[in-house]
């Protein structure tokens, strides 16, 4: 059977809808007036049979996320979703390669996304190198952390905002993998950001400056049931840190337990036992590279690391960046030049996992993923990508 992979048009959303809302489980709900599966960012690609029918969708994200102190363009793919009676017939792979394809023409270097199930996207190069957790807190202890000296707490006004991303960007340009907040997917207007939560607290210095933040959610009941839910706690300082941190456990009383979502080397670690917390839901993500040489090119390198390897890649998926490459390494920037001995060969997971830095030579080549090279190639490979855990606050 032939199929057609095409944009989505003004006659496609029902369709889309359709299809979305019964793989991801709320089709019982009917389409919004006005709803459309594209958007400011968002580029839907469907599968149609010869009927007509969309058998299967992507949706590719335009976004940005922080690698080295340089905001790397990224395609995000969500909304993947393939007709129940044709599935592993290869229309997932069918329609992600054209959209990594497109997302690749408009200057996307590599892709993130969650997955459900690693096995169809580990078969198309992407990697898991993460994972977004949000942790259960018995908020007693919290209530055990003092307020940090010279902060002030208070509700966030339209005002703050600049200053709130502004600490948020500060954060996520020292991180591995945080999401630019500033694309087209984060276009909220300051009062509808403000009222999406029950709570948006900002920490002030003496000075007056916003140097911390937390956005938390109050749920229903103030018996043992009774929940706080915090999407975002931010400080600059120690003493921001404690300071918000301090302000949950003052809900002790009346809601026992907080849900806080936190990366694996976050700060507020330093004043939790790792006992006190117990992960409620893990999103693993994953990683691929689009456009290798535009991936090196994008990212942030160690500025005090000169180096040179030659390096062959293979991708039958994204073939136009198959090859040997020499990787020049200096000042902070990177270089994939053509040429080379192709002393160290990298298949695409192994190319998605070295570039996030979620996984060493040594590891990846007892994945499997990387063979060829030596000590010296292994030092320097482990060098550049050496860094935080590659983290995510944003699910998409």
């Amino acid at each position: 059977m032939t199929y057609q992979v095409r944009p989505l048009g003004p006659g496609d959303q029902q369709l889309a809808w359709d299809l979305g809302s019964l793989t991801f489980g709320y089709h019982e709900r009917p389409m919004p007036e006005g709803w459309a599966s594209d958007g400011a960012g968002r580029r839907t690609l469907g599968v149609f049979d010869p009927a007509g029918r969309m058998v299967a969708k992507a949706v590719d994200r335009e976004q940005g996320q922080w690698f080295g102190g340089r905001i790397v363009p990224t395609s995000g793919i969500a909304g993947v979703a393939t007709a129940a009676e044709l599935r592993g017939r290869g229309l997932g792979r069918l329609v992600l390669t054209e959209l990594l394809r497109g997302a690749r023409e408009r200057g996307a270097v590599i892709s993130t996304l969650f997955d459900t199930t690693p096995g169809p996207y580990r078969a198309l190069g992407w990697e898991e190198v993460g994972a977004l957790v949000h942790y259960t807190v018995r908020t007693r202890v919290l209530a055990e952390i003092r307020p940090g000296a010279g902060i002030t707490l208070r509700p966030a006004t339209e005002a703050d905002i600049p200053a709130v991303g502004d600490v948020y960007r500060e954060v996520a340009r020292t991180s591995t993998a945080m999401m630019d907040r500033s694309g087209p997917a984060f276009v909220t207007p300051p009062a509808e950001l403000l009222a999406g939560h029950d709570g948006f607290t900002v920490a002030v210095d003496e000075a007056g400056a916003v140097v911390g933040y937390a956005t938390w959610d109050r749920g229903p009941g103030y018996d043992a049931s009774g929940k706080l839910t915090v999407d975002d706690l931010i400080g600059l300082t120690p003493e921001a840190t404690r300071t918000l941190l301090a302000m949950l456990g003052g809900w002790a009383s009346v809601a026992p337990t907080v849900l806080i979502r936190l990366g694996t080397a976050d700060p507020v670690w330093s004043l939790l036992a790792r006992g006190d917390a117990t992960p409620e839901s893990t999103h693993p993500w994953m990683l691929r590279v689009v456009d290798a040489p535009a991936a090196v090119a994008a990212r942030g390198w160690p500025r005090h690391l000169t180096g040179e390897v030659d390096l062959e890649l293979t991708d039958d998926v994204c073939p136009w960046h198959q090859g040997r490459y020499r990787l020049k390494l200096s000042q902070g920037y990177g270089r994939l030049e053509p040429g080379g001995a192709g002393t160290v060969r990298l298949t695409p997971r192994g190319l998605a996992s070295w570039y996030a830095g979620a996984a060493t030579p040594q590891q990846l080549r007892r994945s499997g993923f990387l063979s060829g090279g030596d000590t010296g190639t292994d030092d320097l490979l482990r060098t550049a990508t050496a860094g935080p855990v590659p983290t995510l606050h944003d699910y998409f």
